[in-house]
């Protein structure tokens, strides 16, 4: 039962690091559930300071992982049309059928709704459009290193344990 814990663990992990760049995966997600199957082994002792400081840590990465585009958008000059229109273009282009929908979305999504707001302005919506997408790249580098640190501590405490696991 541990070596199955262990491969579903690891599989896990790095479904988690898969998933920090695309978004139908919740990467940290993934990656802290693999930790936590890594410590339902009976080989491997349960350390809750690793389990708690991960799982905080995943929790704030989720949160920000919806905050952090909206406020790239903020920041280049965007309005709140186009933090709704971030917000809304990440679930369509999640949705949609075409290839990189959930980089185009947020994209897309911040220049319409700079556009509804201001209609004229299309060098402010554009600017607002471009913070979007930093925005986007950034939270997606933030999940990839907290997925890629998972990784990492699944293999050292494996590596660590290795002669309880065989």
């Amino acid at each position: 039962m541990d070596i199955l814990l262990l491969g579903v663990g690891l599989l896990f992990v790095i479904l988690g690091v898969f998933g920090s760049f695309l978004p139908v995966l919740p990467g940290p997600s993934l990656s802290f559930i693999g930790l936590l199957l890594l410590y339902c082994t009976n080989a491997i002792p349960v350390n809750y300071w690793i389990l708690s400081i991960s799982l905080v840590i995943t929790l704030l990465l989720t949160v920000l992982d919806y905050v952090i585009p909206a406020k790239g958008t903020k920041k280049f000059g965007g309005s709140s049309y186009g933090i709704w229109g971030t917000n809304i273009g990440l679930v369509v282009g999640l949705l949609a059928p075409i290839p990189f929908g959930f980089i185009i979305g947020p994209f897309v999504g911040a220049f319409i709704g700079e556009m509804i707001y201001d209609n004229k302005d299309h060098n402010r919506a554009l600017k607002a459009a471009t913070g979007s997408f930093i925005g986007f790249l950034a939270s997606s580098f933030l999940k990839f290193i907290v997925c890629v640190m998972h990784f990492g501590v699944f293999v050292w405490i494996v590596w660590q344990y290795k002669d309880n696991l065989l």
